[in-house]
């Protein structure tokens, strides 16, 4: 055996490995900004649709009130998202986070090269997160009395004469509490990359 000069080649298994691992780690960088992109997008579609369906929203119920004689009288009663204050401020803070979204995500690229610009998008997403729960959840309490009624105040449910009101405005609401947790899961994005902005600076 001629051990001195042998005629044994190196391996060029790991030259080969690289470039597939350069692809993978481009493939992981494009995801990860990517997500932002995709949660905006989503929870401005959420904000949108919560704040056209309950704008939308509207039902009419006609009901006998009195009998004269042998002729009945009727009247008509009408329920839409003006009548509560709640859902009027629903809609003016689902249409807000909408349009929110819908203009960060054009200006996107500006606020990405500018890490001022970033923090401050960052500051404004939980104040629109904010002023989504804070008109979802009065909303959902008033569509809660709505269904069930309070039998201790005496206020009768309406679904029953309602019934496609209050389904519109359950989708509405429902919609909205996705937006309220689409924009959590970007804050909480915006928080890690902010936080790991610095280590890399350092590097």
């Amino acid at each position: 055996m001629d051990l001195e000069h042998g005629s044994k080649k190196p391996p060029a298994a790991p030259a080969a490995a690289a470039p597939t691992r350069n692809k993978l780690l481009q493939l992981r960088d494009r995801l990860v900004a990517v997500q932002p992109v995709v949660l905006r997008a989503a929870a401005a579609l959420a904000a949108v649709v919560a704040a056209v369906v309950m704008a939308l929203n509207t039902q009419s119920y006609t009901a006998v009130v009195a009998i004269v004689g042998t002729r009945p009288l009727t009247q008509t009663f009408t329920a839409e998202f003006r009548d509560t204050p709640a859902f009027v401020y629903f809609v003016i803070a689902n249409a807000i986070a909408g349009a929110y979204n819908l203009v960060v995500l054009i200006i996107r690229r500006l606020t990405l090269r500018r890490r001022t610009a970033s923090l401050v998008v960052h500051m404004l997403d939980m104040v629109i997160m904010a002023l989504l729960a804070t008109g979802a959840a009065p909303a959902a309490s008033m569509a809660e009395l709505g269904k069930n009624g309070n039998l201790h105040a005496r206020w009768n449910p309406i679904c029953e004469r309602f019934g496609s009101f209050c389904s519109r405005g359950g989708i509405a609401i429902v919609s909205s509490f996705i937006g309220v947790a689409l924009m959590l899961a970007l804050n909480l994005l915006s928080a890690a990359a902010n936080a790991h902005r610095p280590n890399m600076a350092g590097q």
